[in-house]
């Protein structure tokens, strides 16, 4: 997916939750939309994130794919893999994968930083790990 105007979606896909960011038009920021909860087995998170593509009409997806800091694939790559690939099936936009190696772990570290922990942090940590996604794929397809 190269660079053009309009909406984009951040997600990050875990076993329980997905986060989800978008951006502006211009796609100067990404900012937190919703947590999704996980249903690999009917479904129902990709027909919500279809919803949010057609309410927000954006142009594209941007999954994070979370390689293990050698740059392999392990099972949690597997499985957004597999999400990307529902995603594909269930979208008219293009779903793009990108390297999302400790994003969740730095948007811990930051909801920690500001006072955000426990049930409160588990509640939006995935919607912070969407943003650091959809940030660095805005700020690198930007130049």
């Amino acid at each position: 997916m190269s660079w053009s105007r309009g909406r984009r979606l951040g997600i990050d896909v875990g076993a329980v939750r997905v986060g989800v960011a978008m951006c502006d038009p211009d796609g100067i920021l990404a900012t937190p939309v919703e947590t999704v909860p996980r249903d690999a087995e009917g479904g129902a998170d990709v027909r919500r994130i279809a919803e949010l593509v057609a309410e927000y009409d954006v142009v594209g997806v941007v999954l994070g794919l979370p390689r293990n800091l050698r740059g392999q694939d392990g099972p949690a790559a597997r499985s957004a893999r597999e999400f990307a690939d529902a995603l594909r099936a269930g979208l008219d936009v293009p779903v793009e994968l990108t390297d999302e190696r400790m994003t969740t772990v730095v948007a811990a570290r930051q909801l920690s930083g500001r006072g955000v922990r426990g049930r409160k942090q588990r509640a939006v940590v995935d919607q912070a790990a969407a943003v650091q996604i959809l940030q660095g794929w805005l700020d690198t397809a930007r130049g």
